[in-house]
């Protein structure tokens, strides 16, 4: 075989590189992810601030999740129609209302804010997740959605770990204007970037009309089943380890520490859902998540081990995450904004129905049975997977 055909062969064979504009989305997920985070760990030394109480403050937390769902619902239909990239452009003035936040007056004015980067958020995920199927090679697809996935570790560390050392050594107010300026600089950098435009031509389509889309109602209850387990146990995993067993406050950074890592290290397998097919893989990913859920259940009791299950979470939810927006990105490209809009609104309306209701559950029951309840969950989500698994599909 002579020089050129083995070059030929070796290029044949040779997997195509993750597109660096996917490290630009990851960093964008970054700063939406840190700012929907970080209130929790600073909402005491805010509540000091103004003189109120810590679910006071927490109003703006709700807000938040409300207007990123109905931005969701209702905005991100024009995705496909204005182009992904253009619609990011303008939800990164997100940095605005963390300005806002940052200089708010009173609770009043802090809701306001962050009701106004939640709208922001709602349109700006959908857009990013559609720009990463869109720039991912053939091939690579959950490489590079697994890539950009990995900016929720990056917020989960950042966010999380160090918003209340930042509040502590500084003011609360200086967590919001340090993730204000990494929207500033995530908004430049896009600016300067050559992400594809592309945009579908005709009236954007009505917020529920993606509803009929063959497939896309079984993979939204496996996204609400598998959200509302997520933010039903994680709501309440940090009362657990501090009231339960009797940890201190620090030990939530550990934690977020722990799921970040084990949500990160997820991405170095990626690969085995290309190779597999994510239509394939994705009833065991959320079969895998309820069994992790059973193991914290089990090891409740145990702060090391609880630890080590947290971890195991995290690896086995980028595995979920990954394979949902692989499959809803792919049942119909020319209208990924109006899906991942959908998909957006189902996860934001899990925030409030997890952190509500399992609420009393876990204030009746315990953390535990909070666990095994969430396990409940993931096998919904794993049977509205595996539905029609007989049909032709995409993925």
């Amino acid at each position: 075989m002579s020089n050129s055909d083995q070059a030929a062969t070796l290029g044949a064979n040779a997997r195509p590189p993750i597109p660096a504009l996917a490290y630009l989305l990851t960093g964008c997920i970054a700063v939406i992810g840190s700012n929907s985070l970080v209130l929790g760990p600073i909402a005491p030394a805010v509540a000091v601030s103004f003189a109120t109480s810590v679910p006071v403050v927490m109003m703006a937390a709700a807000a938040f999740g409300l207007g990123t769902s109905a931005s969701a619902l209702f905005l991100a239909r024009y995705i496909d129609r204005v182009g992904a990239r253009r619609i990011l452009q303008a939800a990164l003035l997100l940095a605005l209302a963390l300005v806002a936040s940052a200089a708010a007056p009173t609770v009043t004015a802090l809701v306001a804010a962050q009701l106004l980067a939640g709208v922001a958020a709602g349109v700006a995920m959908p857009a990013i997740y559609a720009s990463s199927a869109a720039i991912a090679p053939p091939g690579r697809e959950s490489g590079t959605i697994g890539v950009v996935l990995t900016g929720w570790t990056l917020s989960m560390v950042a966010g999380v770990s160090l918003s209340a050392v930042l509040a502590d050594l500084v003011h609360w107010r200086a967590v919001f204007a340090a993730v204000a300026l990494l929207a500033a600089l995530a908004l430049g950098s896009l600016t300067a970037s050559s992400l594809p435009d592309v945009r579908k031509a005709g009236p954007a389509p009505a917020p529920l009309e993606a509803l009929g889309i063959p497939g896309i109602v079984p993979l939204l209850i496996a996204c609400g089943a598998f959200m509302t387990a997520f933010y039903g146990v994680y709501g309440y995993l940090g009362d657990h380890l501090h009231s339960g067993l009797g940890q201190p406050v620090s030990a939530n950074g550990l934690a977020a520490l722990a799921y970040g890592a084990g949500f990160g290290t997820a991405a170095l397998f990626d690969g085995i859902i290309d190779r597999l097919g994510a239509r394939r893989v994705m009833p065991f990913a959320y079969l895998l998540v309820a069994i992790v859920y059973v193991a914290i259940a089990a090891t409740s009791n145990s702060y090391g081990m609880t630890l080590a299950m947290v971890a195991a979470w995290g690896l086995a939810n980028h595995f979920g995450l990954n394979v949902l927006v692989m499959r809803l990105s792919a049942l119909d490209p020319s209208r990924r904004g109006t899906i991942m809009g959908l998909n957006s609104a189902v996860t934001y309306l899990a925030v409030f129905v997890g952190t509500t209701g399992f609420g009393p559950l876990y204030s009746d029951f315990g953390f535990a049975a909070s666990a095994m309840v969430a396990a409940l969950l993931m096998l919904v989500a794993a049977s509205a997977a595996a539905w029609r698994t007989r049909q032709p599909h995409r993925t």
